[in-house]
């Protein structure tokens, strides 16, 4: 039979066409945050026919699901996004990540009762903006898990996550109509205020540390040319390498759409979309068995430069860091120039060099879990 990594990786080569089919399946038919009902469905479907005990609607969250295998004293988490961007697809590879984590279980589940290990598959929907985490977790996921694992596409391979804090927010201005041409000094222009908001916030970047970030889109700027735009929408978000600096950062940039409202007698309304997203915590034991993995696989890390780029993206995956032990490493597509969150990134998430991914992913996975079972075992909190 081989040992536990050898077992671990046959199972993920004797699925290997199914994974990538599930893969393609997700990036032919995007979902967003929140909407991913078929998604949620045909992730955990390979899981269910092979033993796994699944729990669909998770915790009451619809597009959230649990896949449960083994009953060893260790319990493994696989993070399985699945969630697409608005107008872009899955130009972030979430589909090679959901496909990764079913690989990894897959893998996990025929060496799971002989070297004692619970293997746990969350489908964790909203990554992107909506916080389908922190949902799970301020419902009870993930207690009591010894390491929290996934991999996530990215240009090329980078070990370490080093995501920023983030705070996701839909900004309304409120006016009042009139016609533009005829009767302009009886409108309470909202658009305007969005030009002073954004006028206000370009001239705040001189001001903020370097590793900050404030960006975001106005969705909704008027109806029609002729019309003073009396609502329009946008949805902003500001980063901070930490959330203690982000709790610092955000009411500076809260005052610049506080600007845009007093300038021009707009109401301004500012909702939360999630709970803000933490930075990473690293599990460097952990870290450094997936790293020896990978390489054994054949993957080779980007240098300190090239690397210091996508790892710096954010993740609902931070908060769950902070709870329990986690790595987020970065598996390379070989899509340079490309990158995420561009259409050309997106096209690269299925194919060759991606479905190389996904397996080399899901077997890093497996063995990164095997490894934890070892005396050293996942790193002390």
């Amino acid at each position: 039979m081989g040992t536990p990594k050898e077992a671990a990786r046959r199972e993920v080569d004797r699925y290997a066409e199914r994974l990538i089919r599930l893969s393609e399946r997700l990036h032919a038919d995007p979902e967003t945050a929140w909407e991913e009902h078929r998604a949620a469905a045909a992730v955990p479907e390979l899981l269910e026919r092979t033993g796994f005990d699944v729990t669909p609607a998770y915790l009451g969250l619809e597009t959230a699901f649990l896949a449960r295998f083994g009953s060893g004293p260790t319990r493994i988490a696989l993070c399985a996004e699945y969630d697409a961007l608005p107008g872009l697809g899955h130009a972030c590879g979430h589909n090679l990540i959901a496909a990764s984590a079913v690989g990894a279980a897959l893998g996990l589940a025929t060496v799971a009762d002989d070297i004692g290990l619970t293997v746990e598959v969350y489908g964790t929907p909203a990554e992107e903006g909506g916080g389908g985490k922190i949902e799970m977790l301020e419902r009870g996921a993930f207690a009591g898990v010894d390491l929290a694992m996934m991999v996530h596409p990215a240009p090329v391979d980078v070990a370490e996550a080093r995501p920023f804090a983030v705070s996701h927010s839909r900004i309304t201005y409120t006016g009042k109509s009139a016609h533009a041409a005829a009767y302009p000094e009886a409108g309470v222009n909202a658009a305007d205020a969005f030009t002073v908001a954004q006028v206000a916030i370009g001239l705040l970047r001189q001001q903020l540390p370097a590793s900050a970030r404030v960006h975001g889109v106005v969705t909704h700027a008027g109806d029609a040319p002729n019309a003073i735009p009396e609502r329009t929408s946008g949805r902003w978000y500001v980063r901070a390498e930490t959330l203690a600096e982000l709790a610092q950062l955000e009411p500076r940039v809260m005052r610049a759409f506080e600007a845009g409202a007093l300038a021009t007698g707009c109401e301004l309304t500012v909702e939360p979309e999630s709970k803000p997203y933490a930075e990473f915590r690293t599990d460097e034991a952990a870290l450094a068995r997936y790293r020896t993995n990978a390489l054994a696989l054949g993957r080779e890390f980007a240098p300190p430069g090239q690397a210091a780029r996508m790892n710096r993206a954010s993740t609902d995956m931070g908060n769950v860091s902070q709870v329990v032990p986690a790595i987020h490493p970065y598996i390379g597509i070989g899509s340079l120039p490309a990158t995420n969150h561009q259409h050309e990134f997106a096209a690269y998430c299925v194919g060759g060099t991606a479905e190389r991914a996904l397996l080399d992913g899901a077997v890093a996975l497996a063995w990164t879990a095997v490894d934890t079972t070892t005396p050293a075992g996942p790193s002390a909190r």
